[in-house]
C-alpha cells in the first residue's frame, strides 16, 4: 500500500459497511472481500462490504420496504447532527452494498438468487425491492462505530464517513465476492486475519486492523451482538502525526489525539512501515 500526503478538500462521503458474522466450527468469524487492485480505494486490500450512499438510498419508501420506521433507525445511530433520511440512507446503503458486493440480502422471505438476476438485469435495487415487495431486514444491523476520514487521508485520496454495522449472516445465505470491484473472499476468526495480515499474506486498511483487533475480543456472534446493543457506536477520526520521518495514526486516547478517552481497545496509535500501518509496539499489542 501506498501512503497518501496530499489532503483532500471538501467534506467526507457519506458511506456505510457491513461486518458480516458467523459462528465458525472453531468461534467467531468475519466476512472479507478482497479490493480488485485497479481500485481507487484501498486496491488490494481486504475490506467488510461497504460503499458509499446513494441518493436514492435515502428516498426509499420506508412504510413499504423497511421493517423499523425511519425515526427508530435515527435513534439507533445516536447522531444529533443527522436526520430521518440520512439515516435510512445509511443502512439502505449498507443492506445494497453489501447485497451487490457479496450477494447477501438482508431482507424477509428474500430469495437472494432471483433478487441478483434483477440486479444484473439493470433494475435499480428500490426497484428490485418493489418488483419482488421485500421489506429490509433493519432490525438485523446493528451499529458498531463511525470512522472518519482525516483531511490528509492514509492510503487513498478520498474522504468517508462511514458508519459500520455488524450483522449476523442471514440463514441460508452465502457470501461470495462479486469478481468485479472484489476478486477474492474468506471467512476468518478476527485473529486469524489478523496473523495474515501481520505475516505479509493479507493487506488491510487501519479501520480493518483497528475493527478486527476490537472483534478478537468476542467469542461468538452473540456476544458482539450484544456488546453492539450496549451502547452507542463510538467516533473515531484518526488523528496523522509525523514521528521520526514516518506517519502515524493516533485514535481517540492516544497522548497526540485532541480526545483523551479511548474509543477502542487495542493500540492507540499505528505507524507506517513495511509498507502497511502497524502497531508500534508489535503484534500482541493489538490484543492488550
Amino acid at each position: 500500500m501506498q501512503l497518501n500526503s496530499q489532503s483532500v478538500s471538501g467534506p467526507p462521503r457519506a458511506s456505510a459497511s457491513i461486518v458480516l458474522l458467523r459462528d465458525g466450527p472453531t468461534g467467531l468469524e468475519v466476512f472479507l472481500m478482497k479490493r480488485h487492485g485497479l481500485s481507487d480505494v484501498l486496491g488490494g486490500a481486504f475490506v467488510f462490504p461497504g460503499g458509499k450512499v446513494d441518493a436514492a438510498d435515502a428516498t426509499l419508501d420506508a412504510a413499504a420496504h423497511l421493517d423499523q420506521p425511519a425515526e427508530a433507525l435515527l435513534a439507533s445511530l445516536g447522531e444529533h447532527a443527522l436526520d430521518a433520511p440520512a439515516a435510512t440512507g445509511l443502512y439502505v446503503a449498507a443492506v445494497r452494498e453489501a447485497f451487490e458486493e457479496s450477494g447477501v440480502l438482508f431482507a424477509h422471505d428474500a430469495d437472494a438468487t432471483r433478487a441478483a438476476a434483477l440486479l444484473r438485469e439493470g433494475h435499480a435495487f428500490a426497484d428490485v425491492l418493489a418488483l419482488m415487495a421485500l421489506r429490509l431486514r433493519t432490525r438485523d444491523l446493528v451499529p458498531w462505530s463511525r470512522w472518519i476520514t482525516p483531511v490528509v487521508p492514509s492510503l487513498q485520496q478520498k474522504r468517508f464517513d462511514t458508519r459500520f454495522f455488524v450483522a449476523a449472516l442471514p440463514e441460508g445465505q452465502t457470501a461470495l465476492h462479486d469478481n468485479r470491484e472484489t476478486t477474492d473472499s474468506v471467512w476468518l476468526a478476527p485473529r486469524a486475519a489478523l496473523q495474515q495480515y501481520w505475516a505479509d499474506q493479507m493487506a488491510l486498511a487501519p479501520p480493518q486492523i483497528m475493527s478486527l483487533a476490537h472483534l478478537s475480543r468476542h467469542a461468538s456472534v452473540a456476544s458482539v451482538l450484544a456488546a453492539a446493543r450496549s451502547r452507542l457506536p463510538p467516533v473515531i477520526q484518526p488523528e496523522p502525526q509525523e514521528f521520526e520521518g514516518t506517519r502515524v495514526v493516533c485514535y481517540p486516547g492516544d497522548p497526540d489525539h485532541p480526545l483523551r478517552e479511548r474509543a477502542l481497545p487495542g493500540p492507540t496509535r499505528l505507524i507506517f512501515r513495511n509498507r502497511r500501518f502497524e502497531p508500534m509496539e508489535g503484534f500482541d499489542a493489538l490484543f492488550r
